[in-house]
Parts: C-alpha cells; sequence; structure tokens
C-alpha cells in the first residue's frame, strides 16, 4: 500500500452529534413549524453547541443515526428529517434513494448551502464547545502518526476543508496530510472523483491505494477503479452494512485489528 485515503466523518471524526445538531438547525430554519421542532427544542437554542450529554439525549438521535448511513452528503440530512418527520421511514438504500426523489432538488441544495453557513456560526460561536461535538475515534489519530511514514495519507470527504482542518488541528495530525492530499467536497461530487483525482496526483495504480469509509455506497461506487476497499466498522453503520460489506468483498476493519488489516503484522 503506497496510499490510504480515508473518509474523515465517521472514519476519523466521531462527528454524528454535531451533524445531528447542524442538521436539525438546518431543517427548522426553513420548516419552523414542524413537529421535530418541538422534539429538537433543547438543541435549537442560544448560538454555541450544546452539550454531548443533551444531544444523545434527544429520542430523535438514534433514529437519524440509523438512516445516516444511507445519505452521503450534507443534502441527504434533509432527506433523513424529512422521512422522520413524515414517518416515512425507508427501511434500505432503494427505499432511501427512491423517497429521495420525491423531494424538491432545489429545496435540497438551499439545504445544503444553509447547512453549511449555520455549522460555520456554530464553530465560531464557540469554538471549544463545537469540538466537543466531534471528538476523534480512540486510537486512530495514534495509528494513523505510527505509520504515517508507510503511505501518503489522503482524506476524501464530502465535509468543507475549513471545518475539517479545524479538526485536524485539535486532534494533533494536520501534519501527516499535505495540502494537496486533502479532498473535500468541492473536488467532486463523490468518493470516486477523489480517488480519480488521488490516482492521477499521486500516480499510483489503483492496487496500491486503499480506501476506508464508513459507508458501503462509497465503497461500491470506489471499488471498480481497483482500489482496495475497507469499511470503517466504528463508523455510522451496523450490521447491514458490514454484512453488505463482506458479501462484495471489502474489508471490514474494527478499532482493534485497523492497523495489522491495513499494514500488514508487525
Amino acid at each position: 500500500m503506497k496510499l490510504l485515503a480515508l473518509d474523515f466523518d465517521g472514519v476519523i471524526a466521531d462527528s454524528a452529534p454535531e451533524a445531528f445538531v447542524v442538521a436539525l438547525r438546518t431543517f427548522c430554519a426553513f420548516h419552523p413549524g414542524a413537529r421535530l421542532s418541538r422534539d429538537a427544542a433543547p438543541l435549537l437554542a442560544g448560538d454555541a453547541s450544546p452539550p454531548p450529554g443533551s444531544v444523545a439525549a434527544s429520542p430523535l438521535y438514534a433514529p437519524f443515526l440509523e438512516l445516516m448511513p444511507l445519505g452521503n452528503r450534507a443534502e441527504d440530512y434533509a432527506v433523513v428529517l424529512t422521512a422522520l418527520e413524515s414517518g416515512r421511514i425507508p427501511e434500505d438504500q432503494g427505499a432511501y434513494d427512491t423517497f429521495k426523489a420525491t423531494l424538491d432538488p432545489a429545496g435540497l441544495r438551499a439545504f445544503h448551502r444553509r447547512f453549511y453557513e449555520i455549522r460555520t456560526a456554530l464553530a465560531d460561536a464557540d469554538p471549544p464547545a463545537w469540538h466537543r461535538l466531534m471528538g476523534a475515534y480512540p486510537g486512530v489519530p495514534d495509528l494513523l502518526r505510527r505509520r504515517a511514514g508507510d503511505a501518503v495519507l489522503a482524506i476524501a470527504t464530502a465535509k468543507d476543508r475549513g471545518s475539517v482542518g479545524r479538526l485536524l488541528r485539535v486532534y494533533g495530525i494536520a501534519d501527516l496530510f499535505s495540502e494537496d492530499s486533502v479532498l473535500d467536497k468541492e473536488t467532486g461530487a463523490n468518493k470516486r472523483a477523489h480517488l480519480e483525482h488521488l490516482r492521477a496526483r499521486f500516480d499510483f495504480a489503483p492496487s496500491e491505494m486503499t480506501f476506508v469509509d464508513d459507508k458501503v455506497s462509497h465503497l461500491e461506487a470506489v471499488a471498480p477503479l481497483g482500489v482496495r476497499c475497507a469499511l470503517a466498522g466504528w463508523g455510522y453503520n451496523g450490521g447491514r452494512e458490514a454484512a453488505r460489506a463482506r458479501e462484495l468483498g471489502h474489508l471490514v476493519l474494527t478499532l482493534e485489528d485497523a492497523e495489522a488489516r491495513l499494514y500488514g503484522a508487525t
């Protein structure tokens, strides 16, 4: 392996609490009379990020997490919350895609734009409180630091570059990633575009590259390039996603075995 490309949310950063809060605030800004706004009221007050405990206590949080793996970009949070608001809960990827196709594309694009505006305002209002909603997964920064010289490290994410940079500095690993190896939502609409960009930039054969993501749909999109793909089993997925990844022949990693399975036994 000469290059290891990692998704950010769900692989390096446990950012589901922050995504949930920003998504709720965005959704309620567009739909102030929504039923969800009543359940979400404790998370909507004030300019700063709420404490992690209040996020985990929300009755909406677990259903939100259950549907997160079916989406991709920020506008998918609008799809998830619309499904929860309507009670039309998709059971699998096909049902999710069908439900999303019924929604107004212009509305989803507007949600996407507003999501990042609200995220930036939340981060700027109280940075330490914002950081507390997005801790790194235990051991991941240490693993990357320990193996930094063994392969080029890259990030392929739908998150915005500014947020990624802030958090890499908080985690103490910003120096492990060169400027041109951090690819965000502006690089392309999907992870295949990110991996194609990295292949061209570093001139590695696909077989020399590994991609780790927490969503099976992203691995499915990248695998035809010939890149080795692995599911981060500690991310926002469950048995449904792990079984599908194994069925497709991808690695399914845990925090305990990730280093050995990615780099080989030491």
